[in-house]
């Protein structure tokens, strides 16, 4: 594993590749994550204040159909989720290889997952509260803004992060069907190639960066928690 050949491998890829695909990797973290949650948000909120028995009940049949289209994206593994949404990448995104054009299956791929984890926060707000809210003449606006987020701000913290991590997973992946990042190294540089010295390296960096990330959102989710204060 530590031959000459592999070590200058290493080296050609740190000294040329590496910064590119550390940018890359994040891009396809940050990016899609932020999309998910712009989808998801709402969707997760609606999912309860919807309801019967939520704060703006709407239709069933909305309601059913909006459960069943979340669960049938979730449903679908990513890889095979990837490989059906590529023609939309190249629709919108002109490509379909490289970190620009991973975007969209990753979007798509992650909004459900946040729509349920933002509906499962959402659930977690003391419902006296919300009676308390209902009971001073608050809008259902208002009692989302102003009692629904802020009372669900850690649990929603965390859960980015949780999303965040998941989709940092899912961009790796994108690496077997040309998507870019350190995900790539590792299939293209790593397994194809057998260079397990490349293989390891990829795989410990990508680590390194989920423990850094886990840890800056274990920091804000504890200071945005006014329960432990």
């Amino acid at each position: 594993m530590f031959s000459e050949a592999n070590v200058a491998l290493l080296q050609n890829i740190v000294r040329e590749d590496l910064l590119h695909a550390i940018w890359e990797t994040l891009y396809m973290t940050f990016v899609p994550t932020v999309i998910a949650f712009v989808i998801g948000l709402p969707l997760g909120i609606l999912l309860v204040t919807g309801e019967e028995g939520g704060i703006r009940p709407l239709p069933k049949a909305l309601m059913k159909a909006l459960n069943v289209v979340i669960n049938l994206l979730r449903s679908v593994p990513f890889l095979i989720l990837l490989v059906v949404v590529l023609p939309v990448s190249k629709f919108i995104m002109g490509t379909t290889v490289g970190s620009p054009a991973m975007l969209v299956p990753l979007s798509i791929a992650a909004f459900p997952f946040v729509a349920r984890i933002v509906e499962t926060s959402i659930r977690e707000v003391d419902k006296g509260v919300i009676e308390a809210a209902q009971a001073m003449g608050a809008s259902p606006f208002q009692i989302v803004w102003k009692v629904l987020i802020p009372e669900a701000k850690p649990a929603l913290i965390s859960n980015f992060m949780v999303a965040l991590i998941t989709i940092f997973g899912y961009g790796a992946m994108a690496g077997i069907v040309g998507g870019g990042g350190l995900g790539a190294i590792a299939v293209n540089y790593g397994y194809y190639r057998r260079r397990q010295l490349v293989l390891f390296f990829a795989v410990i960096l990508m680590i390194i960066i989920v423990q850094a990330l886990q840890s800056a959102g274990n920091t804000v989710t504890r200071k945005s928690d006014k329960r432990i204060r």
